[in-house]
């Protein structure tokens, strides 16, 4: 499912327009990744939570020269399944 296949569901099962269920769906995602870019976790109970986990600085190397690289820290949204997602599923 891409994100029109999840447009088109949100659409039919909330009987909404095709462009309001865009939207809805924009602002969802829009909040989730602004609450993560401010630091924050977002629990959405019975489906998951949203966070950001923090890597350290590495060292790794180039594939074709077999040359050391330095991989710099970084910041990596991370979403963890919710019991009943998880339940749903299997």
């Amino acid at each position: 499912m891409n994100k029109n296949d999840l447009v088109a569901a949100v659409s039919a099962e909330a009987d909404l327009s095709k462009s309001d269920a865009q939207k809805a769906v924009d602002a969802v995602f829009d909040q989730i990744g602004g609450a993560l870019k401010g630091g924050d976790e977002v629990r959405v109970v019975g489906f998951g939570t949203f966070s950001v986990a923090t890597r350290k600085a590495s060292t790794g190397r180039n594939p074709r020269t077999g040359e050391s690289i330095q991989i710099p820290a970084s910041r990596q949204p991370k979403f963890k399944a919710g019991k009943a997602l998880k339940d749903s599923v299997n």
